[in-house]
């Protein structure tokens, strides 16, 4: 099976090749990294052999980190979890998994096999150094000319070292994560993970005041992450029991393949929705959404049939299924409605906006619990 395609993962992001049915993605401020830390050294008056030096170094560190992204997308293959892709940004390199496992075991695992490759990416360097004799000390990181694979040896170890730290979603929020989901709710694991890896992005914040603003960059991506898991936590919490009857509409408006998309857009002026199931008689033979109603309309007129813009690729559902695991497909999928289907008969329509005015009065209801209990 291979992971459904949705085109690049970043803006002004380029496909750099495919390994193992990975695409690995470049961005362009990766390129713009490079040249500006080459002409940096050339200004500086290091000379051209250093320049390239610093390049090649530089393109062997984010080779490295490309391996580490690869160690957790086959470790995460062993266990049935596809990888979309991988993006090299100036900060590092992004894994973008389908899902994670679901066991907290399978979950540590693809957390620390990134880490790892580093690890053994350091061991063969080592050998390697000792083989030819080259200094291995640490002292070779301090300045530009030191040899080579040494510096890349210690930088690898850097890398596991600074991955392994808790600031969840780095790998070692990730390991936490997964160690405190053997003991405790899969929810209140993340949110507990989550939290911890504000904290780190603080520290990484206030020391990159004194030391690097590469850090302060850092902390932010890491306050974001961890904001956005702890925020999917809690969406998950609150759809907990709910299955997708719960959340769809029923209540919706069809169009037929022989219809102008004018239909359409007259059904979502009135009010009634933006997404439409097409039916052929009682047939389901594709779905309008409203992408495709403003492709039509811009490329080819009112006019056009709807036949000619719908799409045949039929995203489903069953009112049985659990809100979650309909959820987690809509996110990996990129869709924003999926429609439900019983037997041979549409009955709903599960939309992005509609769970997300269920989580809005799970969470009011809570707060209107708490607000009600008694006080001792």
């Amino acid at each position: 099976m291979t992971p459904r395609r949705v085109g690049p993962p970043f803006r002004w992001s380029r496909k750099l090749l495919t390994v193992a049915g990975i695409d690995v993605y470049v961005h362009a401020t990766f390129l713009l990294l490079i040249a500006f830390l080459a002409f940096s050294d050339l200004i500086a008056g290091q000379g051209v052999a250093a320049m390239v030096r610093a390049t090649s170094l530089i393109l062997a560190v984010f080779t490295s980190v490309v391996l580490h992204e690869f160690g957790h997308a086959l470790m995460a293959r062993r266990f049935g979890v596809l990888t979309r892709d991988i993006t090299l940004l100036p900060i590092g390199g992004i894994a973008r998994l389908e899902k994670m496992p679901e066991q907290p075991g399978q979950q540590l695992l693809v957390a620390v096999a990134g880490p790892a490759v580093n690890l053994a990416i350091a061991v063969l360097l080592f050998g390697v150094v000792r083989v030819l004799d080259v200094q291995v000390g640490l002292e070779s990181l301090r300045h530009a000319g030191g040899p080579f694979l040494t510096q890349l040896m210690w930088i690898n170890v850097s890398l596991a070292a600074f991955n392994l730290l808790p600031g969840y979603p780095m790998d070692g929020g990730r390991v936490l994560r997964a160690l405190l989901a053997m003991r405790m709710a899969p929810e209140r694991a993340t949110q507990t993970a989550a939290r911890v890896g504000q904290g780190v992005a603080v520290i990484f914040g206030l020391v990159g005041l004194l030391v690097s603003p590469l850090l302060i960059v850092i902390a932010v991506f890491v306050w974001l992450g961890a904001q956005a898991e702890h925020a999917l936590s809690t969406v998950k919490v609150a759809l907990d029991g709910l299955s997708v009857r719960d959340g769809m509409v029923s209540d919706f408006k069809t169009v037929g393949p022989t219809d102008p998309i004018s239909r359409a857009v007259a059904l979502t002026l009135a009010g009634f929705q933006q997404d439409f199931p097409v039916l052929d008689g009682a047939r389901l033979v594709g779905m309008l959404t409203h992408g495709d109603v403003l492709k039509g309309l811009a490329e080819q007129g009112a006019n056009l049939s709807v036949a000619q813009a719908m799409r045949v690729e039929l995203e489903t559902t069953g009112p049985s299924e659990t809100l979650n695991s309909a959820l987690t497909r809509m996110q990996q999928g990129g869709s924003r409605v999926l429609m439900v289907v019983e037997g041979e008969k549409v009955v709903g329509l599960l939309a992005v906006a509609n769970i997300g005015e269920l989580v809005a009065m799970a969470a009011a209801d809570r707060h209107t619990g708490a607000a009600a209990t008694p006080q001792n």
